[in-house]
């Protein structure tokens, strides 16, 4: 499988789950130009000094894909002088509220009906399908703006794996990023120091118990599974990715030339 190339990675304190995806390969023989788009958790928490990083790197555009539940939830990105903020929510904030409030105060037993048996890992897929194919206007939009002026770019979710992932995948593949090399990138979510933290009602060992821990696990992994899942969906509704690239994200062969002139060397 298809390695990125290795990158000196900063360490922030309040963002988790940040990266650059430069260097990843095209199927013709190109790369990601480091430096133009980058992928990261949200960054409400983000401290003085990780700041005063993300100020560095000259960023255009954030593209912020948490909806209002979720900002209420962690709180509105630190404002970064000169930078576009662009909130462009993947899901509905009504969508799942049910569902997370349970994963945040639920017990063993509710946790256990709600997510067990294969329950979690079925309902991460059906959303990778469903965000696929029902946000087609968001991705669309992403694409157009990053053709015309939107880089150096930061795309962000809350933990930077879901909706951040299938959008920077999204992107990679309309410039051509090898598939494996995208799912290699995605899967680096799953480093320890990447990873989400939950936040559950209680501060007891019940609230983290070995059982607790294994039932919540496939919603705060990456899984080839997923991503896979959202590749399916392409080739299953619009037949291959360049179609789906014309005819769902309105995205035309010369916009494709202009991404690829923003963000390949």
């Amino acid at each position: 499988m298809t390695q990125q190339v290795p990158s000196t990675e900063p360490e922030l304190a309040g963002v988790r789950n940040f990266r650059d995806v430069g260097g990843l390969p095209t199927v013709d023989g190109r790369r990601v130009r480091p430096g133009v788009l980058f992928r990261s958790g949200h960054l409400a928490h983000a401290t003085e000094q990780d700041a005063e990083f993300l100020s560095s790197l000259g960023l255009h555009t954030i593209f912020d894909f948490r909806n209002a539940a979720d900002q209420k939830l962690e709180g509105p990105d630190v404002e970064l002088p000169g930078v576009r903020n662009v909130n462009l929510p993947l899901t509905d904030p009504a969508h799942g509220a049910e569902f997370w409030t349970m994963v945040r105060e639920g017990d063993t037993e509710q946790l256990r009906g709600l997510l067990g048996d294969g329950k979690a890992a079925a309902r991460m897929v059906n959303s990778y399908r469903t965000i696929v194919k029902e946000r087609t206007g968001e991705h669309s939009r992403v694409l157009h703006s990053i053709a015309e002026d939107s880089v150096p770019a930061l795309m962000h979710c809350a933990a930077g794996k879901d909706r951040a992932g299938i959008s920077i995948a999204v992107t990679l593949l309309a410039v051509g990023v090898e598939r494996d090399a995208i799912l290699v990138d995605y899967l680096e979510s799953n480093a320890k120091h990447r990873r989400y933290k939950v936040r559950r009602s209680g501060g007891g060992e019940s609230a983290y118990s070995p059982e607790v821990t294994e039932l919540l696990s496939p919603l705060f992994d990456a899984r080839a599974e997923y991503l896979t899942a959202a590749f399916e969906s392409i080739e299953e509704t619009w037949g291959d990715v360049d179609t789906y690239l014309e005819q769902g994200l309105r995205v035309a062969p010369e916009t494709r030339e202009r991404l690829r002139g923003r963000l390949l060397d």
